[in-house]
């Protein structure tokens, strides 16, 4: 029998850090700081990366000059283990 093809979909994340000097996109699918992807700054100041993502709810945060960030844009968020928040994405 063929194995089914797990659909992905495309999804860019943005966050505001003109002043920043790098920024790593890091969840539950980049096993968090294992493996953070690095978000490329436009000209605008906003920092952008585009991920391929499975259906389901995903958890991530921002990585800015080292320190932890949430989304200000994302409204949906949980609990984490360190007195923080987890942003939600959640892919269909």
């Amino acid at each position: 029998m063929a194995r089914q093809m797990e659909t992905r979909t495309k999804q860019t994340f943005r966050v505001s850090a003109s002043a920043a000097m790098s920024v790593l996109l890091v969840g539950d699918f980049t096993h968090w700081q294992q493996h953070g992807i690095p978000m490329q700054k436009g000209k605008d100041g906003i920092w952008m990366a585009t991920v391929s993502l499975p259906p389901g709810k995903h958890n991530y945060r921002f990585i800015v000059d080292g320190e932890w960030q949430d989304d200000p844009e994302c409204t949906v968020r949980i609990p984490n283990s360190y007195g923080s928040q987890n942003m939600v994405r959640q892919v269909s």
